[in-house]
């Protein structure tokens, strides 16, 4: 869970956090320059200290970036809003497509959540986990972006900021606990959880 916690943390929540305040205290340029500041810089010093990259942390800054760029250069918020209902339905179909390969996405992000063996990670039954696994977060993508497509047609920007940040909160966290559990499940059924030796 520490895991777990530690790179949602470095490549979602942070992040948000940061863009929500940004845009409170000034204005949206001066929030996505914020979010991406933050991602670049988790990602250097991840670097700096040769520790292993971040599947989540990637796919955060590479989205971040594009959306970023392509904002400033059409001066447009509107545009960079809508960007993450597209990029929620490139990163589904991204997710469908990879089910037809030997390794779908979440097996190729699980050791974000979970460092495992490459032993581990060929039993039939986490194959299977990884497999259900992203053809549900493929669903979660495509809930995400129909979601942000309604908002963003029905409120006001800062209300949408706010509006959008609960019913992610609400579908991630719903989306997550399921996850976990089935994790949990299957880490049972394998034997991988194992409880401390009692103190004597």
């Amino acid at each position: 869970m520490r895991h777990l916690g530690l790179s949602l943390l470095m490549a979602n929540v942070i992040p948000s956090l940061l863009f929500y305040l940004a845009l409170r205290a000034g204005n949206v340029w001066t929030a996505l320059v914020a979010a991406l500041v933050w991602c670049y810089g988790a990602m250097a010093w991840r670097l700096s200290r040769k520790q292993r990259i971040s599947g989540l942390l990637t796919l955060t800054l590479v989205g971040l970036t594009a959306k970023t760029v392509f904002a400033f250069a059409s001066g447009s918020t509107f545009v960079y809003f809508l960007q993450p209902a597209i990029t929620d339905g490139v990163v589904a179909s991204m997710f469908l497509a990879s089910l037809t390969t030997a390794r779908p996405i979440v097996a190729r992000l699980a050791h974000d959540f979970f460092p495992m063996s490459s032993d581990v990670a060929q039993r039939p039954r986490v194959q299977r986990l990884f497999w259900n696994l992203t053809l549900f977060w493929a669903v979660i993508c495509f809930v995400r972006s129909m979601v942000t497509v309604w908002l963003l047609e029905s409120v006001s920007t800062r209300s949408f900021v706010t509006d959008k940040g609960v019913a992610e909160l609400a579908i991630i966290a719903t989306a997550t606990a399921i996850t976990v559990a089935a994790a949990f499940r299957v880490a049972h059924s394998e034997g991988l959880l194992h409880r401390a030796p009692a103190a004597t």
